[in-house]
């Protein structure tokens, strides 16, 4: 183990258990990724997923526009 990793998860440590477990839920999700190991569609997502995906490979992606008013409307 890293010096650097030790560093966080010492880090991790000291906070309450739920957000403990938020954290070693992304780290594991980011090493599944690395076993290429696919998470699982959920079926009623599956459609936007595939009309994602085509968007994707069609290089249809949203505008700086479309994006800031996305951020606007939740407030980020």
């Amino acid at each position: 183990m890293t010096k650097l990793l030790r560093q966080a998860l010492e880090a991790v440590s000291r906070l309450p258990p739920g957000d403990q477990d938020d954290i070693a839920e992304m780290i594991l999700a980011l090493t599944r990724a690395d076993l290429e190991v696919p998470e699982p569609i959920d079926p009623t997502h599956l459609q936007d997923v595939l009309e994602s995906r085509a968007q994707a490979r069609r290089r249809q992606f949203a505008s700086e526009a479309e994006i800031a008013a996305a951020f606007d409307r939740f407030g980020a």
